[in-house]
């Protein structure tokens, strides 16, 4: 990703204007549920809760959203606590994120690996002899080398204005990040973090009310396949990315529609 917008190449390439569209329909009918008028904050922080809890799971944890609910006051396996500490900062992030999306990265690596690496490792990229945890079983992960130059290009990509759907953009992030697994522990967290935060700060749903993390976890079974794709560089991976994006933020629109339900009937 080196052209000036090469998000905006991506957005381009054949099918991914009718998923941008499918993922841009349902997150509008979300946002026009009348339930928001007046508990709008209930809903981003009840659908925070399932995406830390999606997220977590996808990076290897066991933990139903019950044993979550009960865990938020501290008692929780570090990946699980590390999730819920991302998703909990995320609203405060967004802003920063449009300016200085490294610095991001490197605080959400500090909260989601607080209690899984040494200390002196949090936020740092990893070097090539540090553990690289493959959750998704994805294979080798690029070396360090490697990491730093993409990583420096997709954060310049990131600062600059782009005319591709926030979708797109979420997407890119998401699959570089896990291609890259810069970290080398908690990657996973960190990429879906950064989709959700690119939602909010291109405005495809500033309020946080989807948890796109959701969909990925009911899409489970094609999530590292499609990754895979993107991974591959070519027209049909990439393009099988964003489909994959867009129906998990479908997915997720739904299950906040519901929530959104569920408060309606008290």
């Amino acid at each position: 990703m080196t052209d000036a917008d090469a998000f905006a190449n991506v957005a381009d390439l054949p099918g991914v204007e009718e998923a941008v569209a499918d993922a841009r329909k349902a997150v509008d009918r979300l946002l026009g549920h009348r339930i928001l008028r007046r508990r709008s904050a209930e809903v981003s922080t009840e659908s925070a809760l399932r995406g830390a809890r999606a997220s977590a799971v996808l990076e290897g944890a066991s933990v139903t959203l019950d044993e979550l609910r009960a865990a938020v006051d501290g008692h929780a396996a570090p990946l699980v606590q590390g999730s819920l500490r991302v998703s909990a900062e995320l609203g405060s992030l967004a802003e920063t994120w449009r300016k200085a999306p490294r610095q991001v990265l490197a605080r959400l690596h500090v909260l989601a690996a607080a209690d899984l690496v040494d200390e002196a490792d949090l936020g740092r990229p990893r070097s090539d002899e540090g553990v690289v945890t493959d959750p998704l079983a994805l294979g080798p992960a690029p070396s360090s080398a490697e990491v730093a130059q993409r990583l420096d290009a997709l954060c310049d990509l990131l600062v600059r204005s782009s005319k591709a759907p926030a979708l797109v953009i979420a997407a890119l992030v998401h699959g570089e990040l896990l291609t890259l697994r810069p970290f080398g522990v908690a990657d996973g967290v960190i990429a879906r973090a950064a989709e959700r935060l690119t939602f909010v700060a291109r405005g495809l749903d500033p309020k946080s009310l989807t948890a796109p993390e959701v969909g990925h976890l009911e899409f489970a079974t094609e999530y590292p396949d499609a990754l895979i794709g993107y991974a591959s560089g070519t027209a049909e991976g990439m393009t099988r990315w964003i489909r994959h994006c867009a129906d998990a933020t479908v997915a997720a629109a739904r299950d906040s529609q519901a929530i959104c339900e569920a408060y309606l009937r008290g």
